[in-house]
């Protein structure tokens, strides 16, 4: 009877977490996810950007790891972003003084989302702050999609629900991380009147 219980709260425990979907890399370790909180709260990763703040979907966990496995990395990466002039800088591929990062600087036009296709990376992250106008972005739920091309060469797309997808606005005040757990859908039209923006997106190496 113990057994039938467990089991029994073991499915209600797994059907509830279906239902509220899977979005980003799950960690149990409550001690680790308090450091990392902890840690993204003190700003110990900033480097002197103070721009822009991490975006309320940013999987803190997965930034705190990925910091201390290649802090010069970013720590190169938040300086040029704190020191470079974003706004004048000429559209195209700029590469990272003192790494292998190489910024692509887009002016683009957010479009139907009918249009736009979810996409993860297994090898990179995607940083992406929005430096003029306001991007949506759309995340999706992992439950409910399943890849629909070949990996090739470090992207794969997915047929999704969007009624499972959760949308957010971003505009210069944030930045948004994607790691290979979050799958997500860029330049997406928003409500507003202008759709013109001005999007950095930097690949960071993902370990």
């Amino acid at each position: 009877m113990k057994r039938l219980s467990i089991l029994f709260f073991s499915c209600l425990l797994a059907a509830g977490l279906q239902a509220q979907g899977y979005y980003t890399k799950y960690y149990a370790d409550k001690a680790l996810k308090n450091t990392a909180q902890e840690w993204l709260k003190s700003g110990q990763w900033r480097n002197g950007f103070s721009k822009a703040d991490p975006h309320e979907t940013v999987n803190a966990v997965e930034f705190y790891l990925q910091y201390q496995k290649n802090p010069s990395q970013w720590q190169a990466m938040f300086e040029w972003l704190e020191k470079t002039d974003l706004l004048a800088l000429p559209k195209g591929r700029i590469p990272i003084p003192g790494t292998t990062m190489v910024a692509s600087v887009e002016d683009d036009t957010n479009r139907d989302l009918d249009r736009q296709r979810p996409e993860s990376h297994y090898h990179h992250i995607d940083f992406q702050y929005v430096v003029k106008g306001t991007e949506r972005f759309g995340i999706i739920d992992h439950y409910t999609s399943k890849s629909n091309t070949a990996y090739k060469p470090d992207v794969i797309n997915y047929d999704y629900d969007k009624s499972k997808t959760r949308f957010y606005d971003s505009t210069p005040s944030e930045f948004f991380l994607f790691f290979p757990d979050d799958w997500h859908i860029a330049k997406v039209k928003t409500d507003g009147d202008d759709q013109n923006i001005r999007v950095i997106v930097i690949k960071v190496d993902y370990r």
